[in-house]
């Protein structure tokens, strides 16, 4: 049985011209060999993500959102210049091959990667995939760890050190997103005002040690090896990566962690499947990540508080364009019951901590 990610027809509106995409292909990679078709993976809700497919090769192109114009926030050769700069230290990165910003090809900059295929996990595990308590203890332990080893890399070393700009960090992720929010708040959505006075007060000092941090870092961000569904091989998605605080990082990662004896109303919002038997807790992935790397983590509630504001508003930001006719997309509508349910979470961080 195929567990892989597959592509399907392209979406209305999302087309790209085959005919430039396989002539500017065929001038950039070595080795193709035609005809070119192209087919769409239809998740994710930022940049769009094609899948094009020669008799010899399959690759994978990145483009950002049709009628985007704020580059920074999805700006294409930022992301492949980082894969560039990882693939040789960091083997999970895809290869990437070709970045162009001539927007005679398809309408906008976009680069091509090598496919790296294999198992995607997302809500639960696929129909005929089975996991005993000890695998899958196995698999989320490696999945900490994958993290760790990029959280450990010297981005100095590999010219990445304009990447991003540690100091400050932490105060510009709490300002922007508090920022981001208000921008992005309905009427039918919480104001999330405690919240962002209680973040704002316990905001921690700039890190010592900073990292390349990845942002986004999930289980369905991550490739898994189909004949040995307990090996990650890729870990996809680098728009958001940058140079800060890792602990911020592994906040963003557990805003998405739900366990199984979490609230039945979180369980709404479960996009891995975090919630089986052998599933590391939140407490065990830090006190996993803190034995592994030495950091301080005593003080995590901040950044899982953080964490899960964040998830809040880009659920908002998105269901902003969905509640003013931005976007008629569907999936977008029940993102402000997620909101709320992140809304009541957060709440509890901040009354409870932890």
């Amino acid at each position: 049985m195929n567990y892989s990610d597959q592509a399907t027809a392209i979406r209305e509106g999302e087309e790209l011209d085959p005919t430039r995409v396989e002539a500017f292909l065929q001038a950039s990679v070595p080795g193709l060999e035609g005809p070119l078709s192209i087919r769409q993976f239809p998740r994710g809700f930022s940049n769009l993500t094609y899948l094009l497919s020669f008799n010899n090769r399959d690759l994978v192109l990145r483009r950002p959102p049709f009628g985007t114009k704020a580059k920074t926030a999805h700006d294409m050769g930022r992301e492949y210049r980082i894969l560039k700069a990882l693939r040789p230290v960091f083997p999970y990165c895809p290869e990437p091959l070709v970045y162009t910003e001539d927007e005679s090809v398809i309408g906008s900059p976009f680069y091509v990667m090598a496919r790296i295929e294999g198992l995607i996990l997302r809500r639960d595990l696929p129909p005929g995939l089975e996991m005993n308590p000890e695998q899958a203890q196995s698999l989320f332990e490696k999945f900490l760890d994958v993290l760790v080893e990029l959280h450990s890399i010297d981005y100095r070393k590999i010219g990445l050190e304009n990447f991003g700009k540690p100091e400050g960090y932490v105060r510009r992720q709490v300002e922007g997103w508090s920022k981001r929010y208000r921008a992005a708040w309905t009427p039918d959505a919480p104001d999330f005002e405690g919240v962002m006075a209680w973040i704002d007060q316990q905001m921690p000092a700039d890190t010592d040690r900073p990292t390349l941090v990845h942002n986004d870092y999930r289980l369905d961000n991550l490739v898994i090896e189909s004949r040995d569904p307990f090996r990650i091989i890729g870990v996809l998605d680098w728009e958001m990566a940058t140079i800060g605080d890792p602990l911020m990082d592994l906040g963003n990662t557990l805003a998405y962690w739900i366990e199984k004896d979490d609230p039945p109303e979180a369980h709404l919002l479960r996009n891995m499947p975090t919630h089986i038997d052998g599933a590391l807790t939140r407490k065990e992935l830090i006190r996993r990540y803190g034995e592994k790397t030495g950091r301080d983590t005593s003080r995590f509630d901040f950044y899982y508080c953080f964490g899960v504001f964040r998830l809040a508003v880009i659920a908002q930001q998105i269901y902003y364009r969905y509640y003013h006719g931005q976007t008629k997309d569907e999936r977008f509508a029940a993102l402000i019951h997620g909101v709320r349910v992140l809304e009541k979470t957060a709440k509890q961080i901040v009354e409870q901590g932890g």
